[in-house]
């Protein structure tokens, strides 16, 4: 006897194994539902049992359902840590609060950058509080950064000169003592508040409570009338504690003798009303500056909500790519499936004809296809989400940015991975169910 006939009988074995579960369902004419879930348990144990027949092959064919969802995961974590971790570091940030700076100075031809030059004042910050609706607060900044000084204790810190309304627009609360007040700007009393790195480093060691003691700063005498409660780090790696606030009339007229404002910081009363008000403020500072054409407008203003919808549309940006480039594992997998399913219906060609003959139905045949082509995508989905979220985890880990997951991601994935399974695996069992059962069984 020859070896190919020995081979074919040895085929012919095997198929009549694995479809003896199936004769009597095949005989048995049950309703249409009570057959169709009997059906659909024997495809079931079947596909069981021919996967492990190669498991080694079921399993490389899958790889690729396995990374890709992995990857899905993977990314679509990193994605959300980084983005929580920029909302993090903007959150210092009001999406109400619009920043006007001076523009840029230009000397023999050559742009300084924006701010250096002197065109704000303290009647633009006036002008705007009085004639530009729907505005909380309003406060000219002047920045007059020196050497803070308490006895032998000294502190390089940053000193800003402001209105009283700047406690309501940098949302500063008062860990002891209070703020100074209108009647303070006015007069231009040398009164300061200071934030708690300050207080930690002048008299903190010296033991000494900070309210009513006097500082120097720039060598003008201070005196504290506040403690700031901390704020802790901006998101910008910037100490918001290491601050001092003197009124701004008092540090134009004792440290910095200047009769510009650095910049000007202005609080809306609603998110709806910023680009009505930022509007009427470029109008309201070209016609206080001469300013006919307004791309040589001298000043510039921030719109700090633009920038957090800046950064979230980044984020969401950069997770749609990742999870695009990530999809491409799982429609690289679903071919193999399609592929390995194609040569599993032509090596299994025989045991077709059998089930066929013995009364499968065409739907019988594509369900039986159908449910392993499902199973190898299911079995790759559950390892690629292991996998996955300990790749998820081992990354926020050691890039240090928070482990962030959504479990509707998860499921995304995993369902993702089924489409995948039954849309590249329906080809192969539609072919198997068209196959002639005579010709079938002819095949060695």
């Amino acid at each position: 006897m020859s070896a190919t006939k020995l081979n074919a009988d040895a085929r012919t074995s095997v198929a009549i194994k694995r479809t003896a579960p199936q004769v009597a369902l095949y005989k048995k004419r049950r309703p249409g539902r009570a057959r169709g879930i009997a059906a659909l348990y024997q495809s079931g144990i079947s596909a069981v049992e021919a996967l492990r027949a190669n498991a080694l092959r079921s399993l490389l064919t899958s790889l690729g359902i396995i990374i890709g969802v992995g990857a899905v995961i993977v990314m679509i974590s990193i994605s959300e840590g980084n983005a929580a971790t920029i909302n993090q570091r903007l959150s210092s940030l009001s999406p109400n609060e619009l920043i006007i700076t001076p523009g840029s100075a230009s000397t023999f031809g050559v742009r300084q950058g924006l701010g250096t030059q002197q065109t704000l004042t303290q009647a633009d910050a006036d002008a705007i509080a009085a004639q530009i609706p729907h505005l909380m607060a309003v406060s000219p900044i002047e920045n007059a950064s020196g050497q803070a000084v308490f006895r032998n204790q000294n502190w390089a810190t940053t000193v800003q000169g402001v209105y009283p309304d700047y406690q309501q627009i940098g949302n500063w609360q008062l860990q002891e003592g209070s703020f100074f007040t209108a009647a303070d700007e006015q007069s231009g009393q040398a009164v300061a508040v200071i934030g708690q790195t300050v207080a930690d480093n002048l008299f903190t060691p010296l033991g000494i409570d900070p309210v009513g003691q006097q500082i120097r700063i720039r060598n003008a005498p201070f005196t504290v009338i506040g403690v700031l409660a901390p704020k802790g780090a901006t998101g910008f790696g910037r100490d918001a504690d290491d601050i001092i606030f003197v009124p701004f009339s008092a540090a134009q007229q004792r440290l910095t003798g200047s009769q510009y404002a650095s910049s000007i910081d202005v609080l809306v009363d609603s998110a709806a009303d910023v680009a009505d008000a930022q509007n009427a403020i470029q109008q309201l500072l070209e016609q206080r500056h001469h300013i006919i054409n307004p791309a040589l407008a001298d000043f510039n203003i921030f719109n700090q909500g633009q920038l957090l919808q800046t950064a979230e549309g980044v984020a969401q940006t950069l997770t749609i790519l990742l999870v695009g480039v990530a999809a491409i594992s799982l429609i690289v997998g679903g071919i193999g499936i399609m592929n390995i399913m194609l040569v599993s219906v032509t090596e299994r060609t025989r045991e077709i004809g059998i089930r066929m003959a013995i009364g499968a139905r065409a739907r019988d045949v594509l369900t039986q296809f159908l449910v392993e082509a499902l199973l190898l995508s299911l079995a790759g989905g559950i390892v690629g989400i292991i996998l996955g979220l300990l790749g998820a985890l081992g990354g926020a880990h050691f890039g240090g940015w928070p482990f962030v997951l959504d479990p509707r991601s998860v499921l995304l994935a995993f369902g993702f991975a089924a489409l995948v399974g039954i849309g590249f695996g329906f080809y192969p069992a539609r072919r198997a169910a068209r196959l002639d059962p005579i010709a079938a069984l002819r095949v060695e």
